[in-house]
């Protein structure tokens, strides 16, 4: 991490990730980029979904590859770069056939190391196998949900997945978040954990920083009125006059509540519930 001189108020607990000491280059490959539009937390209709977004510098999209459909071509790690719309490293790989991607790194990956996407794969960092073929205990990053749908899971700076058990077509893993859950062993996965660990360090130091970001100003439910949100009003500091935390649509939310769907399709999937509260 590199800390700064405290000259202002905002630079005294202003933190950044010491990008040279991971990034070999700065200009990403022209092909492998174009430019698109962010939906600013809106859906097709223009209705924000998600609060709290909008704003941000403009940025370059960099096609990186999850669906990993090159099969027993090895290939080769030219570089390592920065990507503005995702916290880990990604990777300019070069197959032996010429084609080049974008792959999501692990930390211990370095500039020339030579990886493959097979079956008969060696378990090493940044190989990718089915998890059948992953033995229990190990570590491993962008997992697929189902067979051939790309890779989901653990695709955050830092992040792992501990495979835990196999029994009958099923392979029971465990998310970051604790949850344990059951996906099919057909399903594909990296060995590692992805890079840039110390990005959950970071401390932003100012609020123009969070607006670099895209991210907008956060209101307290108690700071409004009535109207605007269930925990507003009272004459001076009030508590919130119910027993349960609730957003601004009135669903639980906060302090380790249950939010999830109790009927949804993926419960049966799911061996152990996230364990909520500090870790």
């Amino acid at each position: 991490m590199k800390t700064y001189k405290p000259r202002t108020k905002s630079r005294r607990q202003m933190t950044t990730i010491s990008f040279g000491d991971f990034v070999t280059t700065s200009e990403p490959e022209k092909s492998l980029t174009h430019g698109f539009r962010r939906q600013m937390g809106r859906n097709h209709h223009g209705k924000i979904t998600t609060r709290h977004k909008g704003g941000g510098v403009k940025r370059l999209y960099r096609d990186v590859d999850f669906k990993y459909d090159k099969i027993n071509i090895p290939y080769t790690i030219k570089t390592i770069e920065y990507d503005p719309n995702r916290t880990g490293f990604i990777g300019l790989a070069q197959y032996r056939d010429g084609e080049k991607r974008y792959v999501l790194l692990s930390k211990q990956v370095k500039v020339g190391d030579v990886m493959v996407t097979s079956e008969t794969a060696e378990p090493k960092i940044g190989n990718r196998l089915p998890l059948k073929n992953i033995s229990v205990g190990t570590f491993v990053y962008n997992v697929e949900v189902k067979p051939q749908g790309g890779a989901k899971l653990a695709r955050s700076a830092g992040n792992f997945i501990e495979v835990v058990a196999k029994d009958a077509g099923y392979v029971d893993i465990k998310l970051p978040s604790t949850e344990i859950r059951k996906v099919l062993e057909t399903c594909w996965a990296s060995i590692g954990d992805v890079s840039n660990e110390e990005n959950r360090l970071v401390n932003l130091g100012k609020a123009g920083r969070s607006r670099w970001l895209g991210i907008r100003p956060t209101v307290r439910g108690t700071a409004m009125n009535p109207v605007d949100h269930p925990h507003g009003g009272g004459e001076g500091r009030q508590g919130r006059g119910r027993r349960r935390a609730i957003s601004i649509y009135g669903k639980p939310t906060g302090k380790g509540q249950k939010s999830r769907t109790p009927k949804k399709y993926s419960n049966k999937f799911i061996v152990s519930r996230r364990k909520v509260g500090k870790r």
